[in-house]
């Protein structure tokens, strides 16, 4: 009786917290919208939302709300789902290592997204039909298969799973280093620098679908697993004893993170110290459990996001910082918080 009280006390917990989360999530997407060189206000913004999904007609200007619509809407709910999904990746990863340090980039996705799309803006591979997207996208998968070709796949432990990224990580960065000094203009080479660090300009509705798919496919699937995942935290040797096909299930949650990865590494460049500092702060609130602490870190890292979103048009007067600047400026000072909290009291 005790143990169904605190569970369901657990769940309620949970239940408030997440909806907390969501009015935050929803207020700062609301934010990011209206925020920019031209200014729209809050009020405009929600009735441009409901005009478009039908349940008002308000009269607002027609420009208000095709800058609403066409430009700022999608590229804050594309902050959101990148957020959400790199924090449910850095979430699996750590529980897969067993690696606190452990985050998206670590099987070397990043490397070899960045290479992929560095020989599209420079090299002008696939003559104008491939899309950037897609060089990307092709090549973090080619890394995640060198990854798993260097560390003998499902098979490996987690020391090994790391150290082959880091080697796929340096092969990669090696050459995406030298396509762009012996073949790139500085022009080139500043487009390449600021998508390296990651940008949301120019996405729109069809990169909202997409991310959507792949970030709740994503996030279920591992839901799905999350008592194995549970089960990871304690080592190979116990999950096996406890009847967790150790191979099949880590192959699955890496090919998963593989595809949340890339797809977002592809769409908005690289953006460091969201999957590797969401997933502690979801930690400390909610505990180790995966079946809380999966939605709890998705919520928290699309509010992150979202707000860094915000953070990078307003730092600088009349420019946008690059995403993964702000990142990492935020997110050094929470990581060391959360490490000046975890250390052991004497």
């Amino acid at each position: 009786m005790t143990r169904t009280i605190a569970a369901d006390g657990g769940a309620g917990r949970l239940a408030l917290l997440l909806a907390l989360g969501a009015v935050a999530l929803a207020f700062a997407v609301a934010v990011a919208t209206a925020i920019g060189d031209y200014a729209i206000g809050l009020g405009t913004v929600a009735l441009a939302v409901t005009n478009g999904v039908g349940l008002t007609d308000a009269a607002i200007p027609r420009i208000e709300e095709s800058v609403v619509w066409n430009l700022r809407l999608s590229r804050a709910l594309v902050a959101a789902l990148a957020g959400a999904g790199l924090s449910i990746c850095g979430t699996i990863l750590q529980a897969l290592l067993r690696n606190a340090l452990a985050e998206p980039y670590v099987l070397g996705v990043s490397a070899g997204a960045s290479t992929g799309a560095v020989a599209v803006i420079v090299l002008g591979i696939g003559a104008g039909g491939l899309s950037l997207s897609a060089g990307a996208f092709a090549g973090a998968f080619a890394a995640f298969a060198l990854v798993a070709l260097l560390s003998n796949g499902a098979t490996s432990g987690p020391n090994h799973t790391i150290l082959a990224g880091v080697a796929a990580s340096q092969l990669f960065n090696a050459a995406t280093s030298y396509i762009v000094t012996t073949a790139g203009n500085a022009q080139q080479a500043r487009d390449v620098m600021f998508w390296l660090l990651g940008s949301f300009g120019g996405v729109r509705w069809p990169d909202v679908q997409l991310l959507l798919v792949v970030v709740v496919a994503g996030l279920a699937a591992c839901l799905w697993m999350a008592r194995a995942l549970d089960a990871f935290t304690f080592g190979d040797e116990d999950a096996a004893a406890l009847g967790v096909p150790v191979g099949r299930i880590r192959l699955a949650l890496f090919v998963v993170t593989a595809m949340v990865t890339a797809t977002i590494v592809g769409m908005v460049g690289t953006i460091g110290f969201v999957g590797l500092v969401v997933p502690h702060a979801a930690r400390f609130l909610v505990g180790p459990m995966h079946l809380r602490l999966l939605p709890t870190a998705a919520v928290l890292g699309a509010l992150f996001m979202t707000t860094a979103d915000i953070a990078s048009r307003v730092i600088v007067a009349q420019q946008t910082v690059p995403i993964g600047v702000v990142t990492a400026l935020v997110g050094v000072p929470f990581f060391a918080l959360i490490l000046h909290r975890s250390r052991p009291r004497p």
